[in-house]
């Protein structure tokens, strides 16, 4: 069950980051990759800072923040 939730969160917080990046989802694979791997990155750089939430909600926007640093910084390579 775990990991159907994880699925969940990682294609909502990728959904999500593709609507505030870019104004649109990239589907849902790569929506699920990049949230699953935002959730990483947005739980490693909130801990770093001492922020640490809990629940779905909390996972959520975890993912999400991740994910958008995660674009940013893809954004940042193309341009180069």
């Amino acid at each position: 069950m775990h990991i159907i939730i994880t699925i969940l969160i990682g294609a909502l917080a990728g959904f999500l980051a593709g609507k505030i990046m870019k104004g649109s989802g990239f589907g849902f694979w790569v929506n699920l990759i990049v949230g699953i791997v935002g959730g990483f990155i947005g739980g490693n750089v909130l801990s770093w800072v001492g922020i640490n939430w809990g629940g779905l909600v909390g996972q959520i926007v975890t993912a999400v923040i991740g994910a958008v640093i995660l674009l940013w910084l893809i954004s940042l390579i193309k341009k180069k």
